[in-house]
């Protein structure tokens, strides 16, 4: 796979399948991150497993919109990935977050990779007001690895 558009990494003094349990459910990690705000499963799904798809909800300032996800990776306490698509079906990125133990808890790394054509990529920054996706994924990235870390080590679920 090629080299991830934007990633971050951080050590949390949690172990690691406590911090899977944060990221891979999609209603905390809408508490979590900075443009992703809730979720809906899809088909019948109810947890996260490979193969599940949710409809993702996201905003910026004023701006709406929603994506499908499907979940790709599901290991438990190591990784945890999607890939998403737009309302029209068209591949968007992938977003996955892996997870490495530590003597103290583990390291998490979140990284996302650019999957829309180039011709999409006007047209879905206009809706998102995002023109330069790969250095605001690096911010969300940062933003989100902080609250996951706090989020962790307070031990709320």
């Amino acid at each position: 796979m090629a080299e991830p558009n934007a990633t971050g990494r951080i050590e949390v003094n949690a172990s690691p399948q406590q911090v899977y349990e944060l990221v891979s459910d999609p209603a905390v990690l809408a508490e979590l991150a900075e443009e992703y705000s809730g979720h809906k499963w899809l088909d019948g799904a109810s947890k996260a497993v490979v193969g599940a798809k949710f409809r993702g909800s996201n905003r910026r300032g004023v701006r709406r919109w929603s994506t499908t996800s499907e979940i790709t990776d599901a290991w438990a306490g190591r990784r945890f990935a999607f890939e998403v698509t737009s309302v029209a079906g068209l591949p968007v990125s992938r977003w996955q977050y892996d997870i490495t133990a530590t003597e103290t808890g583990c390291v998490v790394t979140e990284s996302t990779w650019e999957r829309r054509p180039a011709w999409f990529r006007l047209p879905t920054s206009a809706v998102t007001g995002v023109f330069e996706r790969d250095e605001q994924n690096q911010r969300n990235i940062e933003a989100t690895l902080r609250r996951l870390k706090a989020r962790a080590e307070n031990g709320s679920h």
